[in-house]
């Protein structure tokens, strides 16, 4: 194996690892609102490594390119921009959907 098919895999096992940690936290977690935050880690971090790993491989085989460069850091900035807003929009409709309010019951 060359250096950047053992840097791909590393990369590849790392999000692998991280998306299994949220598997497991998401059955262990106690309720929606949680389950809904705690897709960072997957959204956050092992998606763009995925991509990172991507384009290692595509720069080892095909040479630097700088469209797929630019495509990528789109791309992940692009991942972490609706991540955060999608987490925003079902956090709020879990949290409406879930929590009482006691003052307007009086």
């Amino acid at each position: 194996m060359t250096i950047p098919e053992i840097i791909v895999s590393i990369l590849v096992i790392l999000a692998g690892l991280f998306s299994l940690g949220t598997a497991i936290a998401l059955w262990r977690a106690p309720d929606p609102l949680t389950r809904a935050n705690l897709l960072g880690p997957t959204v956050g971090v092992s998606l763009p490594l995925l991509i990172i790993a991507l384009l290692i491989h595509t720069w080892s085989v095909d040479g630097f390119n700088p469209n797929n460069f630019i495509r990528a850091i789109i791309a992940i900035i692009g991942v972490w921009v609706i991540g955060s807003v999608g987490s925003y929009y079902m956090g709020r409709a879990i949290y409406g959907v879930t929590v009482v309010d006691n003052r307007r019951s009086k």
